[in-house]
């Protein structure tokens, strides 16, 4: 009899083991956060007029994704930001353009939202730290990829100018119409997101950072693998690619994700807004998309898919890297969208006669499904404002195609919102799922 106790015991012991296997490899979500500066601004806040407070659906928004949270028995293993966190600037220019001798010009088109406020940092900083300690209490690994309007600075560019005699219907987004923005200082940025922030300072997760956590990389674990998540500046430098590549070499054969503000349009083409391009402006201080995608992302093996936001709307497009290899580039921006404001009797914008951009509460989740037998990932876009996926509002097409997507019909409009990635390279690349 006591010789069967060891066998029992070990039975019992591959019993209990079994699982704790299976769940290891049970689909995972992670969320994407689109621009939220228009819930942040204190423009759009009921103590300013505004029909409600829009930073509420902010928080209403992060409370839905803290509520799934993988460490308490969720399936959002991570949280990845594509920038533009809140609206406004603080400074007329950052001192270190200033230094190079970078002159700002008047413009009228611009002249109330590029107007410095002590707003910015009394009321739209503080909003965003109280959305993100929610996930931080949550115990959700995340990071935040700095957006233009995230950065201190803002103004119209020296050496573009307005046209001020264009009729409104004659006005056009490309400099000729609106002049060049740009953009510098990271200050206020690093105040909120910061590698020595009470968010990032002293986690496991956050495992290396650039520039004071301007740029920034984290690990998380889930579906089996380890993956690296890296948030990059707005059209990053060479410095700042250089320093993205070393995290990459320092953690070789993880699954990688880059996170960034500026890199797909709406057409899926990897080129700026026109009024703000960044490296037209300053070449030496920044890269085009397509040089991001040149010298870093196709580089990699590693990077199979790119975030990104900005942009009004959304795209994807698929690339294979220098290594035959499949890399996924999505964007996702919900900025514009103001039907929760006519809901609450918000009236049109007085010059573009449209609902005030806020966002509606819109925001993506990807289901990561590695432990079937082909790889894929569920791709869906959720408002926890309307408590509601895409498909599931016969009013979407309606409320959101738009000019940019008027020619759609619901269902393909749908299509860009609501999707499959298959991943067919998956394994060969980064091996079987594993338990950590």
């Amino acid at each position: 009899m006591r010789l069967l106790i060891p066998v029992v015991i070990a039975l019992l012991s591959a019993c209990n083991s079994t699982p704790q296997a299976t769940q290891a490899f049970e689909p995972f979500t992670v969320a994407v956060i689109p621009d939220t500066q228009n819930y942040l601004s204190y423009k759009h806040q009921k103590e300013e007029g505004f029909a409600l407070d829009a930073d509420e659906l902010f928080m209403e928004q992060m409370r839905s994704i803290a509520a799934r949270s993988a460490a308490n028995g969720g399936d959002i293993a991570f949280v990845t930001a594509v920038g533009d966190a809140w609206q406004h600037q603080s400074l007329d220019m950052d001192p270190e353009h200033a230094e190079r001798g970078f002159k700002a010009i008047p413009n009228p088109y611009f002249a109330s939202e590029l107007a410095p406020s002590r707003k910015t940092v009394t009321r739209e900083l503080p909003a965003a730290i109280a959305g993100y300690r929610l996930l931080a209490k949550a115990d959700i690994p995340f990071g935040v990829a700095p957006g233009n309007h995230d950065y201190d600075a803002m103004w119209s560019a020296e050496g573009f100018p307005p046209n001020m005699s264009l009729k409104p219907q004659e006005i056009t987004m490309t400099p000729e119409a609106l002049g060049m923005l740009h953009i510098g200082g990271l200050d206020n940025f690093r105040s909120v997101f910061g590698d020595d922030s009470g968010f990032f300072k002293g986690k496991d997760w956050y495992v290396a950072s650039f520039r004071g956590g301007a740029n920034a990389a984290q690990i998380f674990e889930a579906g089996g693998y380890r993956f690296l998540n890296i948030t990059l500046e707005m059209a990053a430098d060479n410095e700042v690619l250089a320093w993205a590549s070393s995290v990459i070499g320092s953690y070789p054969g993880l699954p990688t994700m880059i996170t960034t503000h500026d890199y797909l349009d709406t057409n899926g083409a990897r080129r700026a807004n026109p009024i703000v391009d960044l490296p037209r402006i300053d070449p030496e201080g920044h890269n085009t998309a397509e040089q991001v995608w040149d010298n870093l992302i196709s580089q990699h093996d590693q990077i199979f898919m790119v975030l990104c936001g900005h942009h009004h709307g959304q795209s994807r497009r698929v690339d294979k890297n220098q290594f035959g290899h499949e890399v996924y580039q999505i964007l996702a921006d919900y900025q514009d969208r103001g039907q929760a404001g006519l809901d609450a009797s918000q009236p049109l914008h007085p010059l573009l006669r449209a609902p005030v951009g806020i966002g509606d509460g819109w925001f993506r989740l990807m289901e990561f499904n590695l432990g079937s037998d082909q790889p894929y990932i569920q791709v869906q876009t959720w408002s926890s404002h309307y408590r509601a996926h895409a498909g599931e509002l016969k009013q979407y097409g309606q409320w959101y195609k738009g000019r940019t997507y008027g020619d759609m019909s619901d269902e393909e409009f749908l299509a860009t919102e609501e999707f499959r990635i298959e991943l067919p390279d998956f394994r060969e690349r980064f091996g079987p799922p594993r338990v950590y």
